[in-house]
């Protein structure tokens, strides 16, 4: 069996094992095992059960990371988007008034035209198209937004009325186990240790237990009652939404996951070293492929838009270089719907230190961008600082796209610009007039 995946996964071509696979596996499903939790909770505010939603989310993140391993063999994990869950939730079933059914067929649609954009090559024209200095500043971006992350996760960084963020309780139990975690990660690092950051999160839950920061499990398994989740299987209702005509809604959820999803892909690709000499990714249709599967099974199963997370950078950061560390992933999320308590119990503090060690990691590409020239410069920069600035990935790389080929332009470089990128320029400025709220 073992000689089989090494040989299916190709793992001495990769020059890993299947130790490390395993642990980069485990090492990413700990990172993002809180999308099986926080996902239920914002949906359930629609008006999904919890119970189902829970269920929804395990199985439509084991899905379409299956997908991922299986086509592509890159060590890429997919959950539902909590932004656009929160999108799906506060805008669209909240705010606009339509019934979470409704927006599941809304969801489903854009799987679709997600497809039909993969089939036809646009979307991997648009990533291909990216110019270096942006694909860099993506990858840089999203390794600053994962660490802000972490520090909000920690308590190190707080809301602040007046300066928006500010520093925390450096005292309380929870920042200082996290700060301890931040430590021993660092330390077990810097001693070449293999797992460090897993083990690094399975330290920080242990000391969380004696300290109140978590609870200890009441049982190991909970048998899930899988009857619930026939309350939102196969509930999209693909009919209304044409009959109402939602296409902004449509729009938002192709819109923001387009363009979350290329710039996560090129960020985690420059960071694993898959991108070729041109600076592009290979079998990038297939990497998209699986995205949209998992858009259009998720919505099936009962979760919105499903999208490549930035969590799998802590796999590939501990050496996840092949689909084995997502069928590890995958398979991980099927079994949390069993051993759900004790997979509850590992607290947000716990794996804060792993999101800062892999910001850091992502960080690291900024020093191959041209900084003494303002027509490469002042585009990265803007897209590196606005993920985190604004929360968004998306806002991010639409503010590089809109800035890159002006600056270039007036700077004499307009012809080096590919056509593309002056139009995704136009439609991003469009996109910050008319749909600003999303």
């Amino acid at each position: 069996m073992i000689k089989v995946l090494e040989d299916f996964f190709e793992l001495s071509e990769h020059n890993t094992t299947l130790k490390k696979e395993v642990i980069a596996g485990l090492t990413t499903f700990m990172t993002m095992a809180y999308i099986i939790f926080v996902n239920p909770n914002i949906l359930n505010q629609a008006g999904m059960p919890f119970d189902s939603v829970m269920i929804a989310t395990a199985m439509a993140a084991a899905f379409a990371t299956l997908c991922m391993a299986l086509l592509t063999n890159y060590p890429f994990a997919l959950t539902p988007g909590l932004g656009l869950s929160a999108y799906f939730t506060y805008s669209v079933v909240l705010g606009m008034g339509f019934s979470w059914q409704e927006a599941l067929g809304a969801v489903f649609i854009s799987g679709i035209i997600f497809i039909l954009l993969t089939f036809t090559k646009v979307r991997q024209v648009i990533i291909n198209s990216m110019p270096e200095t942006l694909k860099l500043s993506v990858s840089a971006g999203i390794g600053l937004f994962i660490a802000f992350i972490g520090m909000q996760n920690s308590g190190i960084v707080v809301n602040h009325g007046a300066t928006l963020v500010t520093l925390g309780d450096l005292t309380e139990p929870a920042t200082i186990l996290a700060i301890v975690g931040l430590i021993i990660t660092g330390i077990l690092m810097a001693k070449d240790i293999k797992g460090s950051i897993l083990i690094g999160i399975i330290a920080v839950t242990i000391l969380a237990i004696p300290l109140g920061v978590t609870d200890m499990p009441t049982s190991i398994m909970k048998v899930p009652d899988f009857s619930v989740w026939s309350k939102i299987a196969f509930e999209a209702d693909i009919i209304g939404v044409l009959e109402k005509g939602i296409l902004t809604v449509i729009f938002a959820f192709l819109f923001v996951d387009l363009f979350d999803t290329a710039a996560t892909l090129v960020g985690l690709s420059q960071q694993a070293g898959f991108l070729d000499d041109d600076g592009n990714l290979p079998k990038v249709d297939k990497a998209l492929l699986s995205d949209s599967l998992g858009t259009i099974a998720g919505s099936m199963m009962g979760t919105p838009t499903v999208t490549t997370c930035i969590e799998s950078a802590a796999g590939i950061a501990q050496g996840g270089k092949t689909g084995l560390t997502g069928v590890v992933v995958a398979f991980c999320f099927v079994l949390s719907i069993f051993f759900s308590p004790i997979i509850s119990i590992v607290p947000s503090v716990a794996t804060a230190p792993a999101l800062i060690i892999v910001g850091l990691m992502m960080m690291k590409n900024v020093v191959n961008l041209e900084w003494t020239n303002i027509a490469e410069s002042l585009p990265a920069f803007v897209t590196i600082i606005a993920m985190p600035f604004t929360y968004s990935i998306a806002n991010g790389i639409s503010l590089g796209f809109i800035l890159y080929p002006i600056v270039k332009l007036f700077h004499g470089e307009g012809k080096d610009v590919h056509w593309i990128v002056y139009l995704l320029g136009i439609l991003f400025i469009i996109k910050f007039i008319f749909m600003s709220g999303i």
